[in-house]
């Protein structure tokens, strides 16, 4: 179990898509959206917006990080090759994308434990399903939750992420 009151995402190492260990501390001072995403889902054209906001803040120091997840209904299936490759011809993205790993359930990635038990602006607890969006500033702290009918590209997520990279 992790210890929330001295941990940030900044604590945590994960694996990139092409396996590669990646210090999330990295990614100190950005603003960061981290994505449970899936190749077979509904909500799956939301690559689309993901990149559209991921090009239009990036250089501002925004940064989206892809998680695929097989957890609702086996709507991630592929290897990490595949999903890699999916992502890049049908959607163009550019932004880091990790292994697949399991954001809820008893095989629960402890990053993803990590993340459902912040309080936040908005709610807590599990992930309901994909494409779920957890916004981080840039002190590493979890500011806003957005379940997967809210579009990456709504003001609401646009106006959120431009309150974090003002501060």
């Amino acid at each position: 179990m992790v210890d929330n009151t001295d941990t940030s995402i900044y604590n945590f190492n994960m694996t990139d898509i092409d396996g590669n260990q990646v210090p999330l501390e990295q990614y100190k001072g950005k603003v960061i959206m981290v994505v449970n995403v899936a190749s077979k889902c509904g909500f799956t054209p939301q690559y689309e917006g993901l990149q559209k906001i991921y090009e239009t803040y990036k250089d501002d120091g925004f940064v989206i990080l892809g998680f695929p997840a097989n957890n609702f209904k086996g709507q991630e299936p592929g290897s990490d090759e595949e999903i890699k490759e999916f992502c890049q011809l049908e959607y163009g993205v550019e932004f880091p994308m990790f292994s697949k790993v399991s954001v809820t359930g008893e095989d629960q990635a402890e990053f993803f434990t990590y993340l459902t038990s912040q309080p936040n602006a908005d709610f807590e607890g599990e992930i309901k399903w994909n494409f779920e969006k957890f916004l981080i500033g840039k002190d590493g702290s979890l500011k806003r939750r957005f379940r997967s009918s809210v579009k990456p590209e709504s003001n609401e997520v646009a106006q959120a992420i431009k309150k974090e990279l003002a501060e």
